[in-house]
């Protein structure tokens, strides 16, 4: 019998995940249906859906597709959760000896989104 807390193993099979890579915002993000993942700022919405068409790569657990440089007929379907802010960086100057000192702050703007459906 299991102790309390400790969960007991399953044998049940993993399916096999529908994984790709994605661009947006000139940056690369790995995602499969049902992630949520936090991008630069999108020109959308709450509640809107997004299509992302720079797919690089596609897979389904068993054959891999990738795109030179980009998946033909691939698609990403995704809906906007929110926007926020993220962390604030310091970005400060100084030069020894001569009294310059400059404080700046930054916080990036940031969109979320909920990965719906990955088409290939």
């Amino acid at each position: 019998m299991a102790e309390a807390g400790v969960k007991a193993k399953t044998s049940k099979k993993k399916a096999a995940l529908t994984c790709a890579v994605v661009k947006t915002c000139g940056k690369q993000y790995r995602v499969h249906s049902g992630d949520v993942i936090v991008v630069d700022r999108l020109p959308s919405k709450e509640g809107d859906n997004v299509e992302i068409d720079q797919v690089l790569l596609v897979s389904d657990g068993k054959k891999v597709t990738v795109g030179t440089p980009l998946v033909e007929g691939a698609k990403v379907k995704a809906e906007v959760i929110g926007e926020g802010k993220g962390e604030k960086v310091i970005v400060f100057k100084y030069k020894p000896k001569v009294r310059y000192r400059r404080k700046k702050g930054h916080r990036q703007l940031y969109t979320m989104l909920a990965i719906k459906e990955i088409v290939c």
